[in-house]
């Protein structure tokens, strides 16, 4: 899988239209679904939150959960929807998420998170990955985020999406979590270094072209997210810039105008 550049799972943003979107702007761009609980998974509509259009490949699936059986059942019906990962979120920090015991919170408990990584793993054949932070409240000393990382690894876990900066799980909104504490790219560039091994992906504030180039001497790829949605095109300025070999030659209008397409085809249904 090439993970070099990534948009992000948002909620009420990465949808399946938004992402055809993206996709039209950039063909090599690695995208993720907006994070859907287990329990919608097993109960919902599935057709409604899992269905997606072939175009959007490479796609990650990404599920919140803590049940180590229904996680595993989850990630078998994503990998039957043709999803090309399945990403654990181990990251959000609301508190609704926190009561239903899944999201940062779960970083306190990397036994749980390895026991969920191995079901996972275990029931597909697709990679299963994690996406979370540096730290949560006053476990954030890189040794606990080493001890976090190792027992998921070894549970079967190769790749590691960091949100370069702790959450607070109490007195911050999910909101004021993005932005505050400050970043530490320092922490996610030491752990490549201490598991050359893994693939490790960093996250968080990044807004331009020369940050993606910047992170990329020290990492294997860089996931962007709100910059991608509210700046969209600037995708395709880094396929330009970084993989300079590949020249697509998109334009606004060309994508607006196959967007539009797509549109019509979608109100057919």
């Amino acid at each position: 899988m090439d993970r070099l550049i990534c948009v992000a799972p948002m909620m009420n943003c990465t949808d399946r239209h938004e992402r055809y979107f993206l996709r039209l702007i950039s063909p090599r761009i690695y995208l993720y679904s907006e994070m859907i609980s287990i329990a919608a998974i097993l109960n919902g509509d599935r057709e409604k939150l899992l269905g997606f259009d072939a175009q959007e490949h490479p796609v990650a699936l990404q599920v919140g959960g803590s049940n180590a059986t229904e996680l595993a059942e989850c990630a078998r019906i994503g990998q039957d929807y043709g999803y090309d990962e399945i990403n654990l979120n181990v990251g959000c920090p609301s508190e609704r998420v926190q009561s239903a015991r899944f999201g940062a919170c779960l970083m306190a408990e990397p036994g749980l998170v390895a026991e969920c990584a191995a079901a996972m793993s275990n029931s597909v054949v697709i990679p299963v990955t994690v996406k979370t932070r540096i730290g949560i409240d006053e476990q954030d000393r890189y040794e606990d985020l080493v001890t976090f990382v190792r027992a998921v690894a070894s549970a079967g876990c190769q790749v590691f999406i960091i949100h370069a900066r702790k959450a607070w799980l109490k007195g911050l909104s999910p909101k004021e979590n993005r932005d505050l504490p400050p970043l530490n790219y320092e922490v996610v560039y030491r752990l490549k270094r201490d598991f050359p091994q893994l693939e490790i992906i960093v996250n968080g504030g990044i807004r331009t072209v020369d940050q993606v180039r910047q992170h990329l001497q020290a990492v294997d790829g860089v996931m962007i997210g709100r910059q991608a949605y509210e700046n969209p095109f600037i995708l395709a300025e880094l396929d330009r810039a970084i993989r300079v070999e590949e020249e697509h030659g998109v334009t606004r209008e060309g994508i607006l105008e196959a967007y539009l397409s797509y549109v019509e085809r979608q109100l057919r249904c």
